[in-house]
């Protein structure tokens, strides 16, 4: 018995010394960029979305690489079209 209560005095203690560092972090962690500023929870969440949405996007170039020199060029002559100096036709 006195083993059992032991061992569940320590994991409240581990417990207990977790959460203080999680509410430490969340209270010190901070994101600013441009005129966009977080902290706390909405901080961390914004981190870890950018983490996921970065990953998304790493994932969908590798699998387009092969099209992108195509993607790009086509890009490109899409901007010389529309920034093109040549007289536009009246409505």
């Amino acid at each position: 018995m006195r083993r059992t209560n032991a061992l569940m005095n320590k994991r409240a203690r581990v417990l207990r010394a977790f959460l203080r560092g999680v509410a430490r972090v969340q209270r010190t962690f901070t994101i600013e960029v441009g005129p966009l500023r977080a902290s706390g929870v909405p901080a961390i969440l914004l981190g870890v979305t950018g983490i996921i949405l970065a990953s998304g996007v790493t994932a969908a170039l590798a699998r387009g690489a092969s099209r992108l020199p195509e993607t790009l060029g086509e890009a490109r002559n899409l901007a010389d079209a529309l920034n093109a100096r040549s007289p536009r036709l009246k409505s």
